[in-house]
């Protein structure tokens, strides 16, 4: 049963404020928390995915998608609004919400600024090239009980 977010209580969060989530590879435990925490602030929670996923939250609606490449990016980036917060894991996506004037919190709860996000992007770009000259690149490592709480501390550190 998908609920609808209510207006903002007097918490100090910003009213208007929407939690938008690049949910397609959105690990459960950020979902858990952002549901959590978005039910206990009354705050307006919106999970993209496109068509070849499903969802259904207990807290906050979806919004899906048609597939193709980048279409959840791009409708998320469509509808994001200056003082939103958006959880990615898409280093470009996360550059375009901070044009936005959006803030950006990766599941790890490394948080998105203009001061991380060109080098951040770079690494990237060098990772990619690597990849295409054949190179070996490790894979990422699993996610730790340590990551779930590093996404809350800096979830509620965002929106306090």
């Amino acid at each position: 049963m998908v609920q609808e977010a209510a207006e903002p209580d007097r918490s100090g969060t910003p009213a208007g404020l929407t939690i938008r989530v690049d949910a397609d590879a959105c690990p459960v435990a950020v979902r858990f928390t952002l549901e959590r925490v978005a039910r206990r602030r009354r705050l307006d929670l919106v999970f993209y995915i496109d068509e070849n996923h499903e969802l259904y939250p207990e807290y906050g609606r979806v919004e899906q998608v048609g597939q193709g490449h980048d279409a959840v990016d791009m409708a998320l980036i469509n509808d994001v609004a200056n003082g939103d917060l958006v959880v990615t894991q898409d280093y470009g996506l996360a550059a375009l919400v901070l044009a936005r004037r959006a803030a950006a919190i990766h599941p790890s709860g490394r948080v998105f600024t203009d001061d991380n996000i060109d080098r951040l992007l770079f690494e990237r770009h060098l990772s990619a090239n690597a990849r295409r000259a054949g190179q070996r690149v490790t894979n990422p490592r699993r996610r730790r009980t340590a990551d779930d709480k590093s996404f809350e501390e800096q979830l509620l550190a965002l929106l306090a």
